[in-house]
Parts: structure tokens; sequence; C-alpha cells
């Protein structure tokens, strides 16, 4: 696996103890408790340094190529899957998958942003940048789950919305804007998590929930670090401090109730232990499915309202 800047302390003590076990087999030079004393102190490098990750070093566990997608996730979670495709409109967006799911015989619309594993199917899925039909496709679906009286489950994870010629020419601005309209009166209950980047309108036009959550090392932002630290110093080099800025993370949303849950990753990010993060996913959106189920609409609608007016800290002069 890919190793990161921060972990290469740590891959290289696992190096050592994986030498030191393979030369064990051939000529026992540590014992059984020599052995069992590295890994401990392995356990306790790994504690400390992912107990100080910066902002950026977090921005780029969340970019791990190995970190779960929308479609490991729905392949992982769901018992069943059928997915639909297409916006009815203009074409079918790969850049966002959903479809109808059973999640421990419970039904769901699951709706998530895909930016592909490999080469060939991040070209395919355009690396998770929404084009409008991708948009009105995410909408269609929703809509289906308020049709048929399903929980919604949106699943984000983008850079951005494409922002090339032809999303502008098809009327990108108004997709997301009219997305976010939309949704906002969806009379059915609908869960948001963000399982990788939330950045800027392409994030937001899938955005609006009855509860938003964030896996611990996502972030949330109007701006990738990069765009910011462009405008701001014209200097993309300061992306970490633009990251910092930003305070995109979790616990700092959390803070400023822009989402309302933080689910804890395994160390090191979920790319580490994907079945953990799978796990821990289930249960949230089954615990949050229950937990919204005894809302009429009425309710929810006035609950959605009063959650997005009541977003962000202001202060006075």
């Amino acid at each position: 696996m890919e190793s990161l800047p921060h972990e290469k302390q740590i891959v290289e003590y696992e190096k050592t103890i994986q030498q030191f076990k393979e030369q064990n087999q051939k000529n026992s030079l540590f014992s059984f408790k020599e052995l069992e004393k590295l890994e401990k102190k392995l356990d306790k490098l790994k504690e400390k340094v992912y107990a100080s990750l910066t902002p950026w070093e977090r921005v780029q566990i969340c970019r791990h190529p190995n970190r779960p997608r929308s479609t490991d996730y729905i392949s992982h979670l769901c018992d069943d899957f059928v997915e639909l495709c297409g916006d009815r409109s203009f074409g079918d967006d790969q850049a966002v998958v959903g479809g109808f799911g059973t999640i421990e015989g419970q039904k769901f619309v699951i709706v998530g942003q895909e930016k592909g594993n490999d080469t060939e199917s991040r070209l395919q899925r355009n690396f998770g940048m929404l084009h409008p039909e991708g948009f009105r496709k995410a909408l269609r679906l929703a809509q289906l789950g308020e049709k048929f009286n399903l929980p919604v489950v949106f699943l984000l994870d983008t850079p951005g919305a494409y922002p090339g010629l032809t999303a502008e020419e098809r009327g990108q601005g108004w997709a997301i804007a009219y997305n976010l309209r939309e949704l906002a009166r969806l009379k059915t209950s609908s869960i948001v998590l963000v399982i990788g980047e939330g950045c800027s309108g392409g994030a937001l036009g899938m955005g609006i929930g009855d509860c938003v959550a964030m896996l611990e090392h996502s972030y949330y932002s109007v701006i990738s670090p990069e765009g910011c630290a462009s405008i701001l110093w014209k200097d993309a080099s300061k992306s970490s401090d633009a990251a910092a800025t930003l305070r995109m993370n979790a616990e700092n949303l959390l803070e400023f109730a822009i989402i309302d849950h933080i689910l804890k990753e395994p160390h090191g990010g979920a790319h580490h232990d994907p079945a953990a993060m799978y796990a821990t996913v289930k249960s949230f959106l089954l615990e949050q499915r229950e937990l919204l189920k005894g809302f009429s609409s009425e309710v929810l609608l006035e609950r959605r309202y009063q959650k997005f007016r009541k977003m962000g800290h202001f202060e006075s002069p």
C-alpha cells in the first residue's frame, strides 16, 4: 500500500520488525517477548503520529488512492443493489452512481459521487466531477425515494463540479442551485455522508439532508486548499497553510454546526481497515434511519429548514 509522507517513520519501523521476524524463522535471534515489545512501541508510534496530524496531512489521507469510494461502500453495505442510470434529459453521468439498495433488510435509495479506482475508471468517472446531468440524476433518484417513501443516502466524494465549457453550456450553476432548492423540499428523510473530498458546489449540490456527517479525515469546503492558496497568495505551494486557514476538518465543522456527526476512522485512515469503516458506516446509516423514520414529512421539512438556518457562528462589531 502506498504510504504518505507523515507515515515514513511508521513504515520503516514496520519493515524492521518484519525483517526481524523473517530472520527469526531461519535463526532465532529475538525472543517472542522482544518482538512483542517492538510491536508495542510501533503501536505507540502510530498513536503519536496519528494524534498530531496537520490539516494538510489529513487532506492527503482523504485523497489516498486506496481510500474506499462510493462503489466500495455500496457493494459492501448492501445485501442487494439495483443501479439506475440517466437523468431522463441528456445522458448518464458516471461521476454519480445510485439506485435502490437493501442494508440488513432495510430499503434505501443510495446516491454516491464516484471518482474511480484506477486510470481507466477515473477517466470514465471524470474523477468524480459532476456535469449538470449528474446533479439531475441525483435529484431524480432522490425524488424516487420520496415517491416510495424511502430514506435517501448521499455519499459525497468530489473535488468539485466539472468546470469545463460543456458543463457551463448545459447550465452547471443552475443545476446546482435547482438541487439545493428541491432537496431542501424533499418529503422523505435524507442522510448526507462525506466519505472523502466534499469540495465546492459539487458537494453542496448533493449535500442537503436531515443529517449531515463526515468521516474523521474527510474534508468539506467551499474550495480546495490548492485553489484557496492560488487566490489568496498566488502560490499553490501554500496549500498546507490554506488547509489550516479554511478550517474544513470534521471537528471544525461540527463546532460551527455545519455537520451533525463525525464517524471515527481506523488508525491512519479508512484505507488501512476498510472492513471496519464499512461496519461503522452501516451502523450509522441504520441508526439514523431508525431515528428519522418517526418524523412526518411536515416535521422533517421544518427540522431541515431550521437546521440550515442555524448553521455557522456570527460575530457583531
